[in-house]
């Protein structure tokens, strides 16, 4: 369930490199000698470091058992790094009881303040820079790293030592002398991490509270002037008057929230509730709401509980190479600004009284009985959630404590999904006919009772959740819309904040090639297509043998290859005239080289666009289909890995493998094999389709077309990672493309009586989830075929049945309203666009992935534009695509096998 406290991290555990690491059981052979003693009661804590594997170990790091004498106490510990070279930390693992502790900060720095086993935290933490790595405090979920990310430390830049801050609240459990080893464990690895995390503060320097104030409002901003940043996790933190902190990126006037929590809740580190990047020209604003009331003088900003704070940490990963490890920004630029920020930002968070947050190394004070909150009228809804026999059930029907329960509505960066699965879990629950059960021996009657109170309170529950929508996913226009006209709401489930819309001023819509079968963008960010000219995959082309049977024909003479200009769709190049018979998968590699299929010739082809002589390459054997090292049967797609130059064909139609060449061409090794039965296992394919490399994460994709599913491997080892399939799907995911965050996928058309529309989705690529479908505008897809994505979030798509590429931009929606048009109801949108700005020089970039991603603007015309394919249906030609030609003939297309049921055409 989302919202456990305290939750256990998974470790991030990165293969063994051949690289001639330090065995981490020198390093603990080194280390112990330095080590501390700790106390008989805290067991488990006499090896702080543990190794893993060649590479990789683990770090202890514990109080040496300490017993606080009064509330309120804290208490720090340092722990010099093990090792002198680089390592990042890319797992944490809280060791730590609610009963004992309130919470725990570990930060990282090069010189503690103490040299001794432990101290009082009031003496300081570091003497220099202490960068904040991870944060636990009860009744809030622990800090976790995205996959691929690591704090940086040791070595000539990164941090000496960790110190790890204790704040005991309740010191009831230390009555009897008792003594506490909590703190924290660490995954370290000495494997380079792709992305780098680090940390950006922004803080109010000059913030004044006049006395009986009854609302003050602290705001900073800051141009953010750096590499691109992804934004996974915030923290809050004032002193005792600060009623809420918010903070946002600004881009075209469109505020995107970052976090919005109470600093009077568990000031952990919250996780963004959807991605947020930063780019280079962005504002970055944080607003502070304070009140002076109960104060007899003039608040300023300063250290004591006396004092106020205005801090916002914004936890955020970078590319390794541009990667920087600490910003700040106490400045406000932009102070006009301010006044279009979101009404949000202006509304106090209730708080219950046992989840407010005691404030570090500020105790309470006289005022603490004088400062009311600010109360805002409650809901009757409300009013029932904060009824504590309310939670007192949920927590029994649920098996959850109570506090578990509390958290999702305290934590307000909670997705509306883990709202949504929390009331399904309770409806499920409640529905039981065991929970009144005649064979209870104890409490029947008593649980009977309780069943109906929760019934007639989750009706109530049901409702308010209904209303809820995660913060994160609003995108705010400076425009409100006008009175009577509607709201903004999330357009599709999940809440995504941006959207694909098509580029309805590009003219390449109209450019009508043949088929086309695949696109992809060069190193200079042109689209480059590969498409079919006169030729035609159709019920004709194969025996049942999967031999080309139309090589009559000749080979196709016209180019093959388009290079298109991306804005104003101008043929810029064109290349591959009497090469290709049916052309199919098309890929460009970090050198610009251009990496072709053929299925009629099952061949692939590597060929140099600045040279005219041929191809540079050839795989396979010239119409000879197979399935050894030096065949390929129908070949569909290859991916060329930017770092080490391997090869990755997909084979295709007629075998079900990957094949892993050499950068020279010798084959290297295998995987795959043909599904089995209704439920496909790992590894196992029905035409792969399509491939997308993850180079940072030594991941490579595959569309496994006819099994509707995307499967993730190692690009070393070939494990299998993971599966990604979604009932929108349908049946089929004909293509993918990666950009770093993101997985753009098309399917296809559905079966018969099938409901899912043919579409284009963007995912969430650490976790799968859907966070935006779309549609073209002009014309509809009816079979796209292939899909690219660049980095500054421009998608095109080939359609092999409309003869058509669309361009899709990555837009973010300012306003959404319904309107009347013609007496229907239509969804408006009013959208600025809104580029994803990252290093062209990115590795990524040099590899372009294929991928697709939009905005469902006119959907609702283009629903009713389909047509019937009037003909073979795909459940019976095993995988094939169906085409319908503009003179409204039809004919078939890309067959895994031919039909022999069906008479040759005569067409």
């Amino acid at each position: 369930m989302a919202g456990r406290v305290p939750s256990l991290l998974v470790l991030l555990v990165f293969p063994s490199s051949c690289l001639a690491f330090r065995s981490p059981l020198s390093v603990f052979k080194r280390f112990k000698e330095t080590t501390r003693p700790f106390s008989n009661e805290c067991l488990g804590t006499t090896r702080p470091v543990v190794p893993i594997d060649s590479s990789d170990f683990a770090l202890d790091i514990r109080m040496p058992g300490v017993t606080p004498k009064q509330s309120d106490t804290y208490f720090c510990m340092s722990m010099r790094i093990p090792v002198d070279e680089e390592a990042f930390v890319i797992d944490f693992k809280p060791r730590a009881s609610m009963d004992t502790v309130h919470h725990m900060l570990l930060f990282g720095c090069n010189m503690p303040s103490s040299t001794g086993s432990y101290w009082f935290c009031d003496e300081g933490t570091c003497t220099d820079k202490a960068n904040i790595l991870y944060a636990w405090a009860r009744n809030a979920p622990p800090t976790r790293l995205p996959k691929g990310v690591g704090f940086r430390v040791g070595g000539e830049t990164g941090s000496k030592y960790f110190v790890l801050q204790v704040h005991y609240g309740d010191i009831s459990a230390f009555r009897d002398n008792n003594k506490d080893c909590s703190g924290v464990s660490l995954h370290l690895t000495r494997l380079p991490q792709p992305l780098i995390a680090g940390m950006y503060l922004m803080m109010s320097v000059d913030t004044v509270i006049p006395a009986g104030e009854k609302v003050v409002n602290s705001d900073i901003s800051c141009h953010y002037k750096n590499y691109p940043m992804h934004v996974f996790a915030y923290r809050v933190h004032t002193h005792h008057l600060g009623k809420v902190v918010s903070g946002y990126r600004v881009r075209n006037g469109q505020w995107t929230l970052i976090g919005r929590q109470s600093p009077q809740l568990p000031q952990a580190f919250y996780p963004v509730g959807h991605p947020v990047d930063v780019s280079f020209g962005d504002l970055l604003a944080a607003r502070c709401v304070f009140t002076g009331e109960g104060r007899t003088e003039a608040t300023h900003i300063g250290g004591t509980s006396s004092d106020e704070m205005c801090n916002l940490y914004i936890m955020y990963y970078m590319e390794a190479k541009h990667a920087v490890s600490f910003m700040t920004c106490t400045q406000n630029v932009a102070p006009d600004m301010f006044r279009t920020i979101p009404p949000e930002a202006n509304i106090p968070i209730p708080v219950k009284s046992d989840m407010v947050m005691m404030h570090e190394h500020h105790k309470e004070t006289e005022y603490k009985d004088k400062i009311p909150l600010l109360q805002q009228p409650k809901r009757e809804e409300e009013e029932v959630l904060d009824q504590g026999d309310f939670y007192s059930l949920l927590s029994k029907l649920l098996g959850e404590r109570e506090d578990v329960v509390h958290v999702h509505k305290y934590n307000p960066t909670e997705k509306a999904e883990s709202e949504s699965d929390l009331v399904a879990e309770i409806a499920n629950v409640v529905q039981k006919k065991d929970l009144g059960r005649s064979d209870a021996r104890e409490g029947a009657e008593h649980e009977r009772g309780n069943a109906i109170l929760v019934r007639d309170r989750i009706h109530k529950f049901h409702r308010l959740v209904s209303t809820l929508r995660p913060p994160e996913s609003r995108v705010f226009s400076l425009q409100q819309p006008p009175p009577g006209e509607g709201t903004w709401e999330p357009e599709h489930t999940g809440g995504a904040y941006f959207h694909m819309e098509e580029a309805l001023d590009w003219p390449g819509v109209y450019l009508l090639p043949g088929q086309v079968s695949g696109v992809a963008l060069d190193p200079k960010n042109n689209l480059v297509i590969f498409h079919r000219g006169d030729h035609v995959w159709d019920g004709n082309s194969f025996d049942s043998k999967f031999v080309y049977q139309q090589i009559g024909l000749g080979p196709i003479e016209e180019d093959t290859i388009l290079v298109i200009d991306p804005n104003n769709a101008a043929v810029l190049q064109s290349s591959g005239k009497n090469l290709f018979y049916l052309p199919h998968g098309l890929s460009i590699d970090k050198d610009g080289n251009y990496w072709v299929t053929d299925v009629a010739l099952h061949q692939v082809f590597k060929l140099d666009p600045n040279n005219k002589e041929g191809p540079v390459l050839i795989l396979g054997r010239s119409m000879q289909p197979g399935s050894d090292q030096n065949h390929f049967c129908q070949p569909t797609d290859v991916a060329v890995d930017p770092g080490t130059g391997a090869i990755y064909v997909s084979d295709g139609y007629c075998n079900s493998r990957i094949v892993q060449f050499s950068p020279s061409g010798k084959f290297i090794t295998q995987w795959g094999e043909e599904s089995s039965g209704s439920s496909p296992l790992p590894g196992q394919f029905t035409v792969p389709h399509s491939l997308a490399l993850v180079p940072l994460l030594g991941q490579l994709c595959v569309a496994d077309r006819e099994n509707g599913r995307i499967q993730c491997f190692k690009t070393d080892t070939k494990e299998f990672v993971r599966e990604i399939k979604h009932s929108s799907f349908g049946r089929n995911v004909f293509a993918i493309s990666y950009i770093p965050g993101l997985l753009f996928a098309v399917n296809g058309k559905p079966h018969f009586g099938d409901q899912e529309p043919v579409q284009g989705f963007v995912m969430n690529f650490s976790n799968g989830e859907i966070i935006d479908i779309f549609k073209p505008v002009r014309k509809h897809f009816d079979m796209p075929h292939d899909i690219v994505a660049s980095e500054d979030g421009t998608v095109y798509i080939g359609d092999a049945h409309t003869n058509t590429v669309w361009k899709f931009t990555l837009t973010e929606k300012l306003e959404h309203r319904s309107v009347k048009k013609a007496g229907i109801e239509v969804q408006e949108i009013k959208d600025s666009e809104h580029k994803l700005e990252t290093s062209s020089g990115r590795v990524l970039g040099r590899f372009r992935g294929k991928g697709s991603g939009g905005l469902n603007l006119g959907n609702f015309f283009a629903s009713r534009k389909g047509y019937s394919r009037k003909g073979f249906d795909r459940l019976s030609t095993e995988g094939s695509d169906q085409e319908k030609e503009d003179d409204g003939s039809e004919s078939e297309e890309e067959y895994s096998a031919p039909l022999p049921a069906l008479a040759p055409s005569s067409s």
